[in-house]
């Protein structure tokens, strides 16, 4: 358990050095709002790719897997799938305590990473439709905003 702590810690104190410098690239970039849903998603997910990398690989992976018994995992996700809210609300404001996904319980902590509406809906719409996870209606900027604390 300690071991795990640390881990945590260091992820933690090294990933937010960072995230300052890393979030005024993506707010600089420009959104282009298509016709077409499909475009609409593929440019969020773009987006969402990039933001992965940068503030949720060193925890969840490459590959979406996570780190078992520590990082739960997004690939086949059933925590994603099921609790859209949910989820929505842990990228958005972080998440702790117990939660159960693909059956296995985690019990740690997320910090939120101060990402902005859009960029919550881009990194959602990335892992939603990624490592075997689907879903029917894109995550807007909109729906985020919508999620209370």
């Amino acid at each position: 358990m300690l071991k795990h702590l640390i881990v945590i810690t260091l992820l933690l104190c090294f990933g937010c050095n960072s995230n300052a410098k890393k979030r005024s690239s993506y707010s600089a970039g420009t959104i282009t709002v298509g016709n077409d849903p499909q475009d609409r998603l593929k440019e969020s997910m773009e987006r969402g790719g990039m933001l992965y990398t940068d503030f949720c690989m060193q925890c969840h992976m490459a590959n979406g897997q996570g780190v078992p018994g520590t990082f739960p995992p997004l690939m086949n996700s059933n925590w994603l799938q099921d609790k859209r809210t949910e989820s929505i609300h842990a990228v958005k404001y972080g998440q702790k305590g117990e939660i159960t996904v693909n059956g296995e319980t985690y019990n740690g902590v997320m910090v939120s990473m101060g990402l902005s509406d859009q960029e919550v809906a881009d990194v959602m719409n990335y892992i939603m439709n990624r490592w075997g996870n689907t879903q029917e209606t894109m995550v807007t900027e909109e729906e985020v905003a919508n999620i209370p604390e």
